[in-house]
C-alpha cells in the first residue's frame, strides 16, 4: 500500500494568524494561502521536504471548546530553550492532567490547541519514561 498523510488539518477562526505562529515555531513556510485556508510546510529543499506532512489551517465559525483529540509532539534539541522561544511566539503552558513528574511540557498555541514539547531523545532514554500520548 502506498498511503501517506498529506496534511494534518486544524480548525481555526483565523487560519492566517495561527499558520504564521506554526510557521515561526517550526521554522517552516507558508506554502499556500487563500481566503479560509492557509498551508504551512517545510522549507523547499530541506530534508523534511516531501517527507513531512503539511499543516492545513481551515477557517471555522466556532471557537475551540475542549481538549484536542489529536495533538503534535515536538522533538527539540533543548526542551527548555524551545519552551521559552515558543512562549515568546505566543504559546502558553497548558495543564491537561499530565502531573509534575513528566519529561515533556504541554503547551497551547494562540488558539488554545495543545501540543507537547518533548525532552531530547537522550534525556527520554535516561529517564525511562514513556512518550506522551
Amino acid at each position: 500500500m502506498s498511503l501517506r498523510i498529506q496534511c494534518v488539518c486544524v480548525d481555526t477562526a483565523d487560519p492566517s494568524r495561527i499558520a504564521r505562529f506554526w510557521a515561526a515555531a517550526l521554522d517552516w513556510r507558508i506554502t499556500h494561502e487563500e481566503p479560509g485556508e492557509t498551508v504551512v510546510g517545510p522549507p523547499a529543499g530541506s530534508p523534511a521536504g516531501g517527507a513531512a506532512s503539511a499543516l492545513l489551517f481551515l477557517q471555522v465559525p466556532e471557537d475551540k471548546a475542549v481538549k484536542n483529540r489529536l495533538h503534535l509532539d515536538l522533538l527539540p534539541a533543548d526542551r527548555d530553550a524551545e519552551v521559552r522561544r515558543l512562549r515568546e511566539l505566543g504559546a502558553t503552558l497548558a495543564d491537561v492532567g499530565q502531573g509534575p513528574d513528566v519529561t515533556w511540557v504541554v503547551m497551547a498555541d494562540p488558539d488554545g490547541n495543545e501540543f507537547c514539547v518533548l525532552s531530547p531523545p537522550q534525556e527520554q532514554a535516561a529517564s525511562g519514561q514513556a512518550l506522551p500520548a
